[in-house]
């Protein structure tokens, strides 16, 4: 089986159709709307779960904030398949996004492992701690990875020559 290796450097990250597609989903403007906000929860859970990990208070608040920003994640990474399949007629695994989805993948599950400890008790509060940083830690790998891809787009954009020019 071979790995999709994403756009390479000659191909734009969208064709024509595609950003066309991109540009006409309604979950282009949500996954705009709801990255931010989820980084702005993570900053803010971040502080809260520092701050209970040096010192010892604050758990319940830091709990609520790793839900609150977990949560944000799931709503992200539903609408942002959505985006995919409008976009390239796939769910996940485009590849154009293949990475990005596979990393995703990886912290979806560290969040989720989070939630399961929380709720089930299955760690002692500190290990979830620790164990919602290394999400975080992930989320901050995929963050940047999504960033990037942004930057590439737009890169690709300008320098792209308009359909039809050359016939």
């Amino acid at each position: 089986m071979q790995v999709p290796k994403g756009p390479s450097p000659a191909r734009a990250l969208y064709t024509a159709e595609e950003r066309r597609r991109r540009d006409l989903s309604k979950w282009t403007l949500v996954q705009g709307i709801l990255a931010p906000l989820q980084f702005l929860a993570f900053l803010i859970s971040l502080g809260l779960v520092l701050r209970c990990l040096a010192t010892g208070e604050g758990f319940g608040i830091a709990s609520a904030s790793i839900v609150i920003k977990t949560l944000f994640l799931y709503a992200i990474m539903v609408t942002g398949s959505l985006w995919e399949h409008d976009v390239y007629g796939q769910y996940l695994f485009a590849p154009a996004f293949y990475w990005e989805d596979v990393v995703s993948m990886g912290v979806i599950a560290l969040h989720t492992a989070y939630l399961v400890a929380l709720f089930t008790g299955w760690m002692d509060p500190r290990s979830q701690l620790l164990l919602a940083l290394a999400a975080y830690t992930i989320y901050v790998v995929n963050a940047a990875q999504f960033l990037w891809k942004l930057r590439q787009a737009r890169l690709s954009a300008q320098t792209q020559i308009p359909d039809g020019v050359l016939s």
